[in-house]
C-alpha cells in the first residue's frame, strides 16, 4: 500500500494508538477515547491490514505496541499537540465572542470612523480580534475579492457584481485651499472656477482621486497636477504649503491650521460603505461583526 493511503488511513487514529501506548489495555483506550471496546479492536486490525503487521502483541493482561507501532504512536504523540493547537486557532477564527475578523478600509477612515466602529463592537464583545489592513479603494477591491480581506469599509461605494455593499453614511466634499488663498472666506466655490488652480491630488486608485476627476471632468476641464500624495493628511499639509488646492471630505473636528475648507456647490458628498464577497458565507465571527455595523446604521 502506498504509503500516502496508510498515512489517510492513519490520521483519524492518532489518539487511538497514542493512547493505547500509554494505557497497554484496549478496553482502558476505549473508555478515554468514549468508543465501545470492539471498534477500538476494529480499528486496531485495519490500521494492521493497511500497515501489512499486527499493531499489538499480547502482554500479560493487555498488549503492547510493536515496534513499527511503537514508531508509528511517537509521530502521532509528536502531531497531536500541533493538531490540538490547530483545532483551537479554527474555533477561536470562526467563533464570534472571540474570532478574528480581517478588516480593510481606506486611510481616511481610520481616524474617526473605523476605531468607532471597532470600539463600539468591542464593548459587547471584547475577546473579539481583529487584523486590520489599509490601502486605496482599489487595492482593498482586489484584497476584498481574492479574500485576503473578510470585510472592508470602502468610499465611495461601488457598483461591483463581485461585491455586496450596504451605505453606513455620507460625507460632504469640500476645496481644501491656503488660509491665504483669493477662495479661503468663500460661502461656497463651483467646482467651474478651479480650471487654473493647481491639484494636490491622490494617486489613481484612491476614491477621492475618482471623485475629483469626475467632478471636473463633469465642469470641462482636467485638473493641473502640482503634486500626488497616498494620504489625505499629506494632501492637507500641502495645501497648507501653498502649493494647490484639493477636494477633500470636511476635516474634524475644525480645518487644520493653514487650510481654508470652502463648501462646494452644488453640494457633492461621498458615500461610505461596508462590503463583502457576493455570495459567499461568512464565518461566525466575521458575520456577528457585520451585522453589529449594520445593525449601527438602522
Amino acid at each position: 500500500m502506498p504509503n500516502e493511503s496508510l498515512t489517510s488511513q492513519l490520521v483519524p487514529h492518532l489518539s487511538l494508538l497514542a493512547t493505547l501506548r500509554n494505557t497497554g489495555n484496549v478496553t482502558r483506550t476505549a473508555e478515554i477515547l468514549g468508543v465501545p471496546q470492539p471498534t477500538v479492536s476494529r480499528r486496531l486490525a485495519a490500521l494492521g491490514h493497511a500497515l501489512g503487521a499486527p499493531l499489538t502483541v499480547p502482554d500479560g493482561r493487555g498488549v503492547r505496541l510493536t515496534r513499527a507501532a511503537e514508531l508509528l504512536a511517537d509521530a502521532a504523540e509528536r502531531a497531536l499537540p500541533m493538531v490540538d493547537a490547530g483545532v483551537r486557532l479554527a474555533r477561536e477564527e470562526i467563533e464570534p465572542a472571540s474570532g478574528r475578523v480581517v478588516l480593510g478600509f481606506l486611510h481616511l477612515l481610520g481616524r474617526s470612523l473605523v476605531p468607532g466602529l471597532l470600539r463600539a463592537y468591542r464593548e459587547q464583545a471584547p475577546a473579539a480580534r481583529f487584523t486590520l489592513v489599509q490601502g486605496s479603494l482599489q487595492g482593498m477591491i482586489d484584497r476584498l475579492v481574492s479574500g485576503e480581506l473578510d470585510l472592508a469599509v470602502l468610499a465611495p461605494v461601488v457598483a461591483d457584481d463581485r461585491l455586496e455593499t450596504v451605505v453606513l453614511d455620507k460625507q460632504p466634499i469640500h476645496l481644501s485651499v491656503p488660509a491665504g488663498h483669493r477662495l479661503a472666506g468663500r460661502h461656497s466655490v463651483r467646482v467651474t472656477e478651479l480650471a487654473d488652480e493647481p491639484f494636490v491630488l491622490l494617486e489613481h486608485g484612491y476614491g477621492l482621486r475618482r471623485i475629483t476627476d469626475d467632478l471636473c471632468a463633469a465642469a470641462g476641464f482636467t485638473p493641473k497636477v502640482a503634486f500626488e500624495g497616498q494620504e489625505s493628511d499629506t494632501v492637507r499639509g500641502l495645501v497648507g504649503a501653498g502649493l494647490g488646492v484639493a477636494l477633500l471630505p470636511r476635516f474634524e473636528p475644525g480645518s487644520p491650521a493653514g487650510v481654508a475648507e470652502v463648501p462646494l456647490y452644488p453640494p457633492v458628498h461621498r458615500t461610505i460603505g461596508l462590503a463583502w464577497r457576493t455570495g459567499e458565507p461568512l464565518s461566525p465571527a466575521v458575520q456577528a461583526f457585520r451585522d453589529h455595523v449594520l445593525g449601527m446604521t438602522d
